[in-house]
């Protein structure tokens, strides 16, 4: 399902330089990552909006996802298959430089993320762990599914630098193209509000890489940031937010409680 050009190993040490290479994050993109009949079912099957859970809605995100892949198409858990063989796993290792990566079966692990007119989420670090499997979470690889996405709709994965004051790359969500970026403490991202007709959404599946947490690993929650051009009535809220959430999530990890964020919500 996945390009054999990029288990070549000529080309995966090119994509090895530009990611070691890329600011202001450790990030690469693959054009054509998917074989192209693979990538056609994807978005042909793509499933509707409202047939999506988990409702990501708040003055800094507007989307939908899912990861339960069994109610869709069956090419969707057969790529989720195909992400999780070994030799996509070797693959992505000798890419990031990261040995040792494999990914999970649940919402952290992989899914589909989609967002609908006026879709947005606001600059931000992602959580480092997967605190179900108790794993450092390294690497995300999102593979965009627009087939007729227009430069116009905006909708661009933002990179940012650590203090959130310059944005480094912005790449848009053209279709089968897929972005393999570091998950840091540094690593911000996220997209504009996106401009698209009534029809249209940004779709994109997603597959996140860990390794066993080792050493004097700390625990670091998302956090989402506002842009250098946002108001600070905004800035301020958005701080205040992700204090508490934070604040509240590491105590009931204290308490040996798992983070509910990931578990199903229904459709509100």
């Amino acid at each position: 399902m996945i390009n054999n050009k990029y288990f070549d190993s000529d080309t995966i040490a090119d994509l090895h330089n530009k990611f070691m290479a890329a600011t202001p994050c450790k990030y690469v993109i693959l054009e054509n990552f998917l074989e192209t009949d693979t990538a056609q079912k994807l978005y042909e099957g793509f499933p509707p909006l409202e047939d999506l859970n988990v409702k990501r809605k708040s003055m800094n995100e507007n989307k939908k996802e899912e990861y339960h892949l069994e109610r869709f198409d069956p090419v969707f858990q057969q790529l989720q298959r195909a992400m999780n063989e070994q030799r996509t796993y070797y693959m992505i290792s000798k890419i990031t430089g990261i040995e040792g990566l494999s990914s999970t079966d649940d919402a952290l692990g992989s899914g589909v993320h989609q967002g609908g007119p006026g879709s947005f989420v606001d600059i931000h670090v992602d959580i480092n762990m997967n605190p179900m499997k108790n794993l450092h979470r390294r690497i995300n690889l999102l593979i965009y599914l627009n087939r007729y996405w227009k430069d116009e709709y905006g909708g661009g994965l933002e990179l940012w630098d650590k203090g959130v004051k310059n944005m480094g790359a912005c790449v848009l969500p053209n279709f089968n193209r897929a972005v393999i970026m570091e998950t840091t403490d540094e690593s911000y991202h996220g997209y504009g509000r996106i401009n698209i007709p009534d029809h249209e959404s940004r779709k994109s599946f997603y597959c996140y890489f860990y390794t066993p947490i080792t050493g004097d690993f700390t625990f670091r929650d998302s956090r989402f940031k506002t842009r250098p051009d946002e108001s600070n009535s905004k800035a301020f809220l958005t701080e205040a937010k992700e204090t508490v959430k934070i604040g509240v999530k590491r105590f009931l990890k204290n308490l040996g409680i798992k983070s509910l964020d990931f578990q199903d919500k229904k459709k509100k």
